[in-house]
């Protein structure tokens, strides 16, 4: 994020919560993923909730161990499939606090995430790569990307389109998504050297503080494939500057028989 934004987020509320950066940063990222805060019947404050595929049992535990702060012996659970897949769920719950119900309050309405920038412009590359994981996708033979933002409406989409152009000089077109609803969907596309931005931004990142996880399963989602071969090898040798411990795993998926 532009620095000289700081001074201005530092005097705003949900900098001013006594919540650590870094678990502050998850939370956000997650709002945009597959987390969601909630304010249950008969309760005052808000819970964290996010729940992935067991197949991404070791990324949940990442995101929990991050949320330490917030998490309680209970917090992480096993469930049954819900229908749309026939593997189980692994889920983390918060307990409810007030540091929660803080960004509740300036994220949600009725109960009802929404997007505004408001708090969108405290997110940093942590949130990023904690959204880009969750929703992320490259497509088109891996020369493209795409979040996978069919929940929003198309102003929210703009609200981010302009967020993601104006805060981190990312270029994005917003595109419609077929689905079996009436209601027309929307996602957030990117082109190649717009995706490329944004993982220069992101991957340094998903190699420090332990976040090796799943590395075929997740690494993947940064393996951008070009026709001619020395686009390709800049791109592999940009990854291993970005992640340098990963050299091995990068080279392994590329060059796989």
């Amino acid at each position: 994020m532009d620095k000289r934004t700081k001074p201005f987020l530092s005097r705003k509320e949900i900098q001013t919560i006594p919540l650590s950066d870094r678990c502050r940063e998850v939370i956000l990222g997650s709002l945009l993923g597959d987390g969601s805060l909630k304010i249950a019947k008969g309760y005052k404050n808000a819970r964290l909730t996010i729940r992935h595929s067991i197949v991404q049992e070791e990324y949940l535990r990442w995101k929990a161990e991050e949320l330490q702060e917030i998490a309680s012996a209970g917090s992480i659970q096993l469930q049954k499939p819900d229908g749309f897949s026939a593997n189980k769920k692994i889920s983390f719950q918060s307990r409810a606090l007030p540091q929660l119900t803080v960004i509740h309050r300036k994220a949600y309405e009725s109960n009802q995430l929404r997007i505004k920038r408001s708090w969108l412009n405290h997110m940093t590359e942590l949130s990023l790569l904690v959204w880009w994981l969750d929703d992320g996708s490259i497509i088109a033979n891996g020369r493209k990307g795409v979040f996978c933002t069919e929940s929003f409406d198309l102003n929210a989409h703009r609200i981010l389109q302009r967020y993601l152009k104006v805060v981190w000089g990312i270029s994005t077109t917003i595109g419609k998504h077929s689905s079996q609803s009436d209601e027309q969907k929307y996602r957030l596309y990117l082109n190649n050297s717009e995706l490329r931005k944004l993982f220069l931004l992101i991957m340094p990142l998903f190699c420090v503080s332990n976040l090796r996880f799943e590395l075929h399963g997740m690494l993947k989602k940064f393996c951008l494939q070009y026709n001619d071969p020395q686009f390709q090898q800049r791109w592999i040798s940009e990854m291993k500057e970005s992640m340098p411990t990963l050299d091995a795993e990068i080279d392994q998926w590329y060059f796989r028989e």
